[in-house]
């Protein structure tokens, strides 16, 4: 019983020895491949104006109210067009909402 159970673990042993070769990078199925570069890639620095065609996205709190003890909070989308400056030069509403709702902790009730 001893020797079965220890060849089925020096087998099981010798074959995940042999997968693992065949998947490291110094196999002989991949020594074709580079997988790691001599030199690291480096990021350049660019300078990146806004554009003004291209709107970015904001949302505006458009309501606040009180329902069933939570407040919910509405927010509108709207797109923003900028100049170079930083200046927005207009303010479109997409049309879409979001809604927040959280418990109001400052609202106390009869058991506090």
């Amino acid at each position: 019983m001893k020797i079965k159970t220890f060849t089925s673990v020096a087998c099981l042993l010798v074959t995940l020895a042999i997968a693992a070769y065949l998947d490291s990078p110094y196999s002989f199925f991949n020594k074709n491949y580079a997988y790691s570069s001599v030199q690291p890639a480096m990021a350049q620095p660019v300078a990146v104006e806004p554009s003004s065609d291209i709107p970015e996205l904001e949302e505006k709190l458009e309501k606040r109210e009180r329902v069933d003890g939570y407040i919910v909070e509405t927010y509108e989308e709207y797109e923003v067009y900028k100049d170079k400056d930083g200046n927005v030069i207009k303010s479109e509403p997409t049309g879409k909402t979001d809604s927040i709702r959280y418990w109001d902790n400052s609202k106390k009730t009869a058991d506090d």
